[in-house]
């Protein structure tokens, strides 16, 4: 279990891949972002992408997911307030594979709880050719070790 004390400015945490099936992105749409592009392969041969793409917040999704997995969970998470920045850069399109990095950019104790450390991250999503696809800055709420 890591806490705040235990994560430094610099570091860099690799947080896995997931390959993204054409059905995923459809079915993920179709639920919260039905646009053509994003659910109808036919319609999306039309568009400007030239064929179906995942939504953003669909992409944003599959990061919090890598993220929870390799990071948050062995972390005394205490939430988050949201991210400073999200950046859609490049379409991600079925059967990319994704890998995700998540880098500390600061770290500060919090001022008005003692139990609570605050880190700034930059996460990074790559599709298979090394494209960047996606930026994201968060902010981390992570619990400190309580001196007696």
């Amino acid at each position: 279990m890591r806490y705040f004390e235990d994560f430094q400015v610099g570091e860099t945490i690799q947080l896995g891949s997931k390959q993204v099936s054409e059905a995923e992105i459809i079915e993920f749409a179709r639920q919260y972002d039905p646009q053509p592009f994003h659910i109808s392969p036919e319609e999306a041969n039309n568009s400007f992408y030239g064929g179906l793409i995942a939504s953003g917040w669909h992409t944003v999704s599959l990061l919090m997911r890598m993220m929870v997995d390799e990071m948050i969970n062995d972390t005394i998470s205490m939430g988050s307030p949201g991210v400073d920045e999200v950046r859609f850069l490049k379409p991600v399109r079925p059967g990319d594979t994704l890998r995700a990095r998540l880098t500390i950019v600061d770290s500060t104790p919090s001022k008005s709880r003692a139990n609570m450390g605050i880190l700034k991250s930059k996460s990074e999503v790559f599709n298979q050719q090394e494209e960047l696809v996606l930026t994201m800055n968060g902010v981390h709420f992570i619990g400190r070790r309580l001196l007696t």
